[in-house]
């Protein structure tokens, strides 16, 4: 048991590490916008991460990931430098769609209940 909160810790202080070093380290022109790192899954061996980025501007996801998997070495190495680790995982940069899902949940739920109270106002009405 004592294994998985390794894991947890692991996974809370690579994305805190991770995300300080996208906005203070990397000084790619694509890198920009509202984005954000909403979870990192360290593998059990510790050698490979998943980083999920997430951002609601759909123009730019694209050119996000690609900057961010080309900068995955040089984001390793300083990963490396600043955390007391024996293996560095290799990171691994994947879309998250969680936050754009919640948001279109979110925007049908408000339409159901608008249409609930224009039928609850037309049976008053009538």
């Amino acid at each position: 048991m004592a294994g998985y909160k390794r894991v947890d810790r692991l996974n809370e202080e690579v994305q805190r590490e991770v995300d300080q070093i996208i906005r203070n380290e990397l000084n790619d022109p694509r890198i920009s916008g509202m984005w954000s790192i909403t979870r990192v899954e360290v593998t059990g061996d510790l050698r490979y991460a998943k980083v999920y980025i997430s951002t609601l501007e759909d123009a730019h996801r694209k050119e996000l990931l690609s900057a961010l998997k080309g900068a995955a070495g040089m984001i390793r190495r300083e990963l490396g430098r600043r955390m007391q680790i024996r293996y560095v995982p290799e990171l691994l940069f994947i879309n998250d769609e969680n936050i754009a899902y919640g948001v279109h949940i979110a925007s049908v739920l408000a339409s159901v209940a608008k249409g609930e109270e224009k039928d609850a106002d037309t049976d008053t009405q009538s």
